[in-house]
């Protein structure tokens, strides 16, 4: 906890305590089964339910999708009632990750127990500000998860310096040209700083700012059918058919 700077730092104590906090996420299911189980998370001011849209216009609703919302809730613009979520601040970066990764494996586990999809057939996706998250949650638990793909995010600051191990996962890492929170000058670096942890990197640069990018269907699609080879992968959407 960061201290009153205007304050006499030595009668001030800093004390942490533990809360149950509920925590929640939405899950698409497909009518018929899906042999890969898909964990999406949102960026920052967004939801569960805008993640859950946006993933199913790229991955099609043949998949089994589960869309996790971030803990922190706030009011993106004070003038409206709309609430955001976010997975957390540089303050409290620690606890920020142990609680992004905790929540993953909850769902993660939860969703195997009832569906029978292991993580040999897990996907972990993430758009904005989660995209470190997840790199360090595959560098960290490399038995959860076998594919991570990441859009419009960052490679975490310490990825190459941290106490993180080797990455098992298949990595995909889909950035934009005129990206205004993650410069193309930047992420053109990416692929070398992954590769510094895992084996199999796909970097790929699409056109445009930094939104969810509805055209990176096929590009997600031809990897995860290279990725998990011989398994029913991701079908065209609607909108290609």
């Amino acid at each position: 906890m960061e201290l009153p700077k205007d304050s006499t730092t030595d009668s001030i104590e800093s004390h942490t305590f533990l809360l149950p906090l509920d925590c929640y996420y939405l899950l698409h299911v497909p009518p018929a089964p899906s042999p890969l189980l898909w964990i999406v998370v949102h960026g920052y001011a967004m939801s569960a339910a805008s993640m859950l849209r946006l993933s199913l216009t790229v991955l099609g609703k043949d998949q089994l999708v589960a869309s996790v919302q971030a803990p922190h809730h706030f009011y993106p613009d004070q003038s409206k009632p709309d609430v955001g979520y976010n997975w957390g601040t540089r303050n409290h970066g620690s606890s920020s990750i142990q609680m992004h990764h905790a929540m993953l494996r909850h769902v993660r586990a939860e969703l195997e127990s009832r569906f029978a999809v292991p993580p040999q057939r897990t996907v972990l996706m993430g758009y904005s500000q989660p995209v470190g998250y997840n790199y360090r949650f595959a560098a960290t638990y490399p038995e959860e998860v076998a594919g991570v793909v990441g859009i419009c995010g960052g490679v975490p600051k310490d990825w190459e310096t941290g106490s993180y191990g080797r990455v098992s996962a298949s990595l995909l890492h889909i950035a934009r040209s005129e990206d205004e929170f993650f410069p193309a000058s930047v992420t053109s670096d990416y692929a070398r700083k992954l590769r510094t942890r895992a084996s199999d990197v796909e970097f790929q640069m699409l056109p445009g700012g930094h939104r969810f990018p509805s055209k990176a269907a096929p590009v997600i699609r031809a990897w995860t059918e290279r990725t998990f080879p011989g398994l029913t992968t991701v079908a065209a959407p609607d909108a290609e058919k």
